[in-house]
């Protein structure tokens, strides 16, 4: 980045510069924040299977037919 005019003022280059600077530190927190949310997504994912999986044995058992058979 080139240092402002000695009037003071700031060019167009300086501004662009800038810009690209921040678009640079925005991408990195950005792939951060994507990587966690997907190992996030991953574990509500499993997390929701197992529940649904140990609900339905559950129900499974309790309303599981009962068949007694007699002697005559």
């Amino acid at each position: 980045m080139t240092p402002p005019t000695p009037e003071g003022r700031v060019s167009p280059e300086d501004i662009e510069a800038k810009f690209r600077e921040l678009a640079e530190d925005v991408d990195a927190v950005g792939e951060g924040a994507r990587s966690a949310a997907v190992t996030v997504g991953a574990v509500v994912v499993v997390a929701v299977v197992v529940v649904a999986f140990w609900l339905g044995r559950r129900r499974g058992r309790k309303a599981g037919t009962v068949v007694e058979i007699r002697r005559v």
